[in-house]
């Protein structure tokens, strides 16, 4: 089941796996909770919409790459935004649900 609330989310980071029946977007974000950089990646990168460059965009700010992370920004119409990671993967996760 989605989750309704970021809290909600929040709980399932002890489990192995993020459960199938979320989405794309949900599980690469999970992923990204668990510190899986790399796996989060791998999902994002082949979600061909907005909220797929706007997650794109978030790891590479997270990894340090400005310039990439602008681009993916700018591809997902969205600011480079001026509040920390944490906020930003709480946004992600509550435009998600």
């Amino acid at each position: 089941m989605t989750p309704k609330t970021f809290e909600e989310f929040e709980s399932t980071l002890g489990q192995r796996e993020p459960p199938k029946e979320w989405t794309d977007a949900l599980q690469s974000l999970w992923f990204d909770a668990k510190d899986d950089w790399e796996s989060s990646h791998n999902i994002a990168q082949d979600i061909h919409s907005p909220m797929g460059s706007w997650i794109h965009a978030y790891l590479h700010r997270k990894e340090g790459d400005k310039w990439n992370a602008g681009y993916w920004y700018n591809r997902a119409d969205k600011p480079f935004p001026d509040y920390s990671l944490d906020k930003e993967l709480k946004v992600l996760v509550e435009a998600n649900l």
